[in-house]
């Protein structure tokens, strides 16, 4: 699984103040504090910690690695943050969750309308999450939409925001501790996850070998840069499937082993299903 590309685009910091990507990230990790604060059933304290660790992650890619102009290497740090490592610490967050104990009546009872809904299942389910994540990837790196990104600072922020949103999503249908009715089998997921990691690796040597002509679409291009840069999408490609893994397993085991907690709010309750359990 991936959804990190290079996209080499020199100038397009100028395209607003340096600080602006930073106050989305601000208002996220805010909120969510604020929500946890609010909670009256107690928040637990690791879920904090993943949420703004995801937060952090998020705010090195936007800010100081967004300054890097024309090195792929710099572009790859970023969006292996920005559409791998980040999303997992937001997904451990358990935002849904936390939603649900602070939100007032009107509001849990949308967002069960919408974790319920057919489209959603569809969107995140572990194989089409896949295919967004490591399709948008492939995309990206065999067509003339990264050269297009290059010369398109709107383009290049919409590529970024599918990538995050696709990290997330692939995250949350695999190893998202919120409520997710019909979330498949724990088989399902071990082989999305393989599947897209395999799809990963195999882009990342194609991107390797390929290095003279790969992205297509560019003038102006430095093969060994290229290479470094494809080195770093498949070692840390590796490093973040891993600890997906791990948190794919760990949210398995929570939700099998015997409870000795009081059961979950009614509003909780109603979202899950024997279906839905990983």
């Amino acid at each position: 699984m991936t959804v990190a590309v290079p996209l080499a685009h020199a100038g397009h910091g100028a395209a607003g103040p340096a600080w602006l990507p930073l106050f989305p990230v601000a208002v996220l990790a805010g909120g969510y504090l604020l929500a946890a604060v609010r909670d009256p059933r107690g928040w637990d304290h690791r879920r904090t910690a993943a949420w703004l660790v995801g937060c952090a992650l998020l705010a090195l890619a936007v800010g100081p690695l967004a300054q890097t102009s024309g090195d792929p290497r710099g572009h790859m740090a970023q969006h292996l943050l920005l559409g791998m490592l980040a999303p997992l610490g937001l997904v451990l967050g358990a935002p849904v969750t936390l939603l649900l104990h602070v939100a007032p009546a009107p509001m849990r009872r949308l967002v069960g309308r919408l974790l319920r809904a057919r489209p959603l299942h569809l969107l995140a389910h572990p194989v089409t999450a896949a295919l967004l994540s490591t399709g948008g990837l492939a995309l990206v790196l065999l067509t003339p939409l990264y050269a297009a990104a290059e010369r398109h600072p709107a383009l290049h922020h919409g590529v970024h925001l599918h990538y995050l949103a696709a990290g997330y999503l692939f995250a949350w249908s695999l190893a998202g501790p919120d409520p997710a009715p019909r979330r498949p089998a724990l088989a399902v997921r071990v082989g999305a996850l393989l599947t897209a990691a395999a799809g990963h690796a195999v882009l990342a040597k194609y991107l390797y070998a390929q290095a003279e002509t790969l992205p297509p679409g560019l003038t102006d291009r430095d093969p060994e840069a290229f290479r470094s840069a494809a080195q770093l999408m498949y070692y840390g490609g590796d490093l973040a499937e891993l600890l997906l893994a791990v948190a794919l397993f760990a949210t398995w085991y929570h939700c099998r082993r015997p409870r000795t907690r009081p059961s979950p709010p009614a509003s909780i309750k109603r979202l899950a299903s024997p279906r839905a359990e990983p």
